[in-house]
């Protein structure tokens, strides 16, 4: 396996494999969620909410079309489409010296797609436990 995060994140993705996040996510990273407006620190509750995105986003029609890559980080654009919404959004992630994700963040637009991912993202986070955060409290 590649030690380039951005290769490593781009196949996971693609497989679906989301039990390889364990080796790609640093131990205190920090997952920024479009919806939840605090932080969520620590390599369990941002593998919740990424499981929870590949499975809600990545279906046939997800596909990233834009990245630009520097030394430590990234910035991938995707689209895709759900219950006939457009979906456009952003990935920014940081990684260390050693290729671990210590930073995910995500914005989407436009805002029925947020309200709709929020929707989703929900469901599915409700499946797993600690149940998720109540985006109207800090």
């Amino acid at each position: 396996m590649t030690a380039d995060p951005i290769e490593r994140w781009h196949m996971l993705v693609k497989n679906r494999a989301i039990d390889q996040l364990d080796d790609l996510l640093a131990e205190e990273v920090v997952f920024h969620s479009p919806i939840v407006h605090t932080p969520q620190v620590g390599r369990e509750i941002s593998k919740l909410y990424l499981t929870a995105a590949v499975q809600v986003l990545g279906n046939d029609q997800f596909q990233y079309v834009r990245q630009i890559v520097g030394q430590q980080e990234a910035v991938l654009e995707f689209t895709t489409e759900l219950e006939g919404i457009f979906i456009n959004g952003i990935d920014l992630i940081s990684w260390d010296e050693v290729g671990k994700i210590v930073e995910f963040k995500v914005m989407l637009r436009p805002l029925k797609a947020i309200n709709l991912i929020h929707r989703l993202m929900a469901q599915m986070l409700a499946q797993f436990n600690p149940p998720p955060p109540d985006p109207n409290s800090d």
